[in-house]
């Protein structure tokens, strides 16, 4: 559980009416259920939490305070809000960015990544292909989105605007056939690999997700397997990797779970995991341990406990 739901706001109030729990048992109709989730700390519905605000007459804030126990996802909020340089967040910020960027095929090395994040500028000495450059900040912008919403629950509308952050501003934004942020109008392939139809694009989104959504307990497995079965989907006109591999962040970050890097040095690893994942699933999942164990050994230079 990465939750823990304070109720003290909830307890003052109760004792400033001079009342106890169990009269809200009486005067608002609720369960007795509810009111032990109340003592263990744990969600409660949110028609309670209006019933409890209606009586109270105040806000849902003073019932209740969510506290998230993801440290990861913790020191990451807490450095984007303040923006420290040189932390967790920072390192994730370029080495993701330049990794997924330039896996595909973004001119950018990793010092221009890191120079344009942390001066949004570039030096003149060179030529820049534009779309490598506004797709790069996109990135560091899809990276605070996928921090920002990593408890919510993975929808359409996410993964869509998640897209649209990637891709907006780009040459793509004016090819008429390409939809920013909303799926493939032509089919497409991965190297050979044949992809979702265009008009079975939404339908096989929409039946990923709810097999992903009933798993009870995910583990980087499952987000693995999710991984490959969105690419082979392949949505998007362009971006699916990109926006493929946020995913899996994002999700880890639910999850409690270590996320993984795919490091442009081992594409080719990762492309083979994707080609070899219906007959052999293990090399896809040990490229993305491997990129796991690289963020483990930030973890411990940041002294952030796993």
């Amino acid at each position: 559980m990465n939750k823990i739901y304070d109720y003290f706001g909830l307890l003052k109030l109760i004792s400033n009416k001079n009342i106890n729990k169990s009269d809200l048992v009486k005067t608002l109709n609720i369960s007795s259920k509810t009111i032990a989730k109340i003592s263990k700390n744990e969600k409660i519905a949110k028609s309670v939490i209006k019933k409890l605000c209606d009586y109270f007459c105040c806000n849902e804030n003073e019932i209740c305070r969510v506290i998230s126990t993801n440290k990861i996802l913790n020191i990451l909020n807490e450095e984007m809000k303040s923006k420290i340089k040189g932390g967790l967040y920072h390192k994730l910020q370029i080495l993701l960015t330049y990794n997924s960027n330039h896996i595909e095929g973004s001119t950018l090395n990793e010092e221009q990544t890191k120079l344009i994040y942390e001066t949004r500028t570039l030096t003149s000495e060179n030529s820049w292909n534009i779309d490598d450059i506004i797709e790069t900040t996109n990135h560091f912008k899809a990276i605070d989105f996928c921090i920002q919403n990593a408890e919510n629950d993975l929808t359409e509308e996410f993964i869509k605007t998640l897209h649209y952050l990637i891709k907006r501003a780009t040459k793509a934004e004016n090819i008429p056939w390409i939809k920013i942020g909303d799926y493939k109008t032509r089919p497409n392939i991965i190297g050979d690999i044949e992809t979702s139809d265009p008009q079975n694009v939404q339908k096989d989104i929409k039946n990923l997700l709810k097999k992903y959504n009933s798993i009870k307990t995910i583990t980087l497995e499952d987000i693995v397997d999710f991984h490959y079965k969105f690419e082979i989907i392949h949505p998007f006109q362009d971006g699916n990797g990109r926006v493929g591999r946020l995913i899996a962040f994002k999700e880890c970050l639910k999850n409690n779970i270590v996320p993984f890097i795919i490091e442009g040095t081992k594409k080719y690893f990762y492309y083979r995991g994707l080609q070899e994942y219906d007959n052999h699933k293990t090399y896809l999942i040990e490229t993305c341990h491997d990129g796991q164990d690289t963020i483990k050994e930030w973890l411990k230079y940041f002294n952030i406990k796993y």
